[in-house]
């Protein structure tokens, strides 16, 4: 059995070009084929609830745009998938509908927000599924489930008839067992557009940015990402150290702000475009006590001044989006590579705290580190699986590309995940 066949890809079924590749074209590619999507992204045919008890009877008129695309190339929609609810966390531990569980180790979180989506595909369930990111919801479940986890540049899927958090950083994105399967369904929802020539590992440039990004790693992680760097300057490609200028300063200013001015704006335009009641109401019907609080904060203790927002919106993100550029063509980079998250996937029921390297540390700002400096500028990003800890839990290296360079930055996916063998549950289908 071929690593491929394991993987259960659904490119390994698609009709072949001459050079032996799959070859996706036609209205039906999808044809048979399954997927999730993950609760807050809307169906004409299952409720919406966001992982949160207050939309259970949330009921849309129609798909979203991607869904929608999805459907009209043939793929079916087998369900939706558990979340952190209403996307605020990243463990998935639901209050209302039950915790999601790591197929690798079920006492473990699968990483959040997009946690359900992450453990359908690596338990096999459906080749690939819809996730949303927002500060790495797409990234992180997908490294500590050991799946690929795509997150485009902002804008590049149509965003239409998803529940809100923030539009700046928000974006769906895909989730499957091979990036050549990624690579197949993010055609179908930019409407074919081409993926260019194969790319070979000789002819990669990739920075490597040390400085904030593999600072206080875990032991597990730090040695997995070694062997990985490794295994990748082997096969030819050019490894260059590099730093992304002030990122971590940047991020941390902007990120938040952001985020938590317009998921408060959002969510009162959208309960009230819905009659679905006040921001008061939404937050009386939370059922996880960490969203809970980010709420009450958001809403009363100490909301986002929007003097604050709009510098953070007009100064700072332009700034992080700055030193993005500058260091990718200072350097001449196809992508930078980093760990996704800076630990192997916690235990369950750790949704505040939790110990790294022998501290006490925030579980949201912790896990999200890495991923969230991408997100806040709105470039792209791929998690893939490199190897897993002495626990067996998946550890992931995420590749960041410049803003608009998405179908370059799967194909260098591609490319480096030839280098390495899939990381499968224990039981598996």
């Amino acid at each position: 059995m071929t690593s491929r066949d394991k993987l259960n890809c659904l490119t390994s079924t698609l009709p072949a070009d001459q050079t032996g590749s799959a070859s996706p074209s036609g209205d039906q590619i999808l044809q048979g084929m399954t997927f999730v999507a993950k609760d807050n992204i809307e169906t004409a045919d299952l409720p919406t609830t966001g992982g949160c008890p207050f939309l259970k009877d949330y009921q849309p008129t129609q798909d979203a745009e991607v869904v929608k695309r999805l459907r009209k190339a043939g793929a079916t929609l087998l369900g939706k998938a558990n979340m952190h609810e209403l996307g605020f966390g990243v463990t998935s531990n639901n209050g209302g509908f039950g915790p999601v569980r790591n197929p690798h180790n079920l006492g473990h979180t699968p990483g959040g927000s997009s946690g359900g989506t992450a453990a359908a595909v690596a338990g096999g369930i459906v080749p690939f599924g819809l996730a949303t990111d927002t500060g790495g919801s797409a990234r992180i479940p997908a490294a500590f489930c050991g799946v690929y986890g795509f997150r485009p540049s902002v804008g590049r899927y149509p965003h239409t008839g998803v529940l809100p958090l923030s539009p700046t950083r928000d974006t769906i994105g895909i989730m499957a067992r091979c990036v050549a399967d990624i690579q197949v369904v993010d055609q179908v929802i930019t409407a074919g557009k081409d993926h260019g020539q194969s790319m070979n590992a000789d002819n990669l440039k990739i920075g490597v940015p040390r400085a904030f990004f593999y600072e206080n790693l875990s032991p597990g992680v730090s040695e997995a990402a070694q062997k990985a760097l490794a295994t990748i300057r082997s096969a030819g490609v050019t490894l260059i150290d590099c730093e992304v200028d002030r990122v971590g300063e940047l991020d941390e200013a902007a990120g938040f702000p952001i985020a938590l001015f317009e998921a408060r704006r959002e969510w009162t335009n959208f309960l009230a475009d819905k009659g679905l009641g006040s921001l008061d109401d939404l937050r009386a019907g939370l059922a996880s006590p960490d969203v809970a609080d980010i709420f009450t904060a958001m809403i009363d203790e100490a909301p986002i001044p929007e003097a604050v927002y709009l510098d953070a919106l007009n100064n700072l993100r332009p700034q992080l989006q700055t030193s993005f550029q500058q260091t990718f063509a200072g350097h001449g980079l196809d992508a930078i590579v980093f760990p996704t998250v800076v630990m192997t996937a916690p235990p369950l029921w750790e949704d505040v705290t939790m110990m790294h390297n022998g501290e006490t540390v925030p579980v949201f700002s912790t896990i999200s580190r890495n991923t969230s400096p991408g997100s806040v500028a709105g470039i792209p990003g791929l998690t893939v699986p490199v190897g897993q800890d002495g626990a067996g839990l998946p550890v992931g290296l995420e590749i960041d590309g410049p803003a608009g360079s998405d179908e370059r930055l799967l194909e260098v996916g591609r490319v480096l995940s030839e280098l390495f063998q899939p990381v499968v549950p224990p039981v598996s289908p």
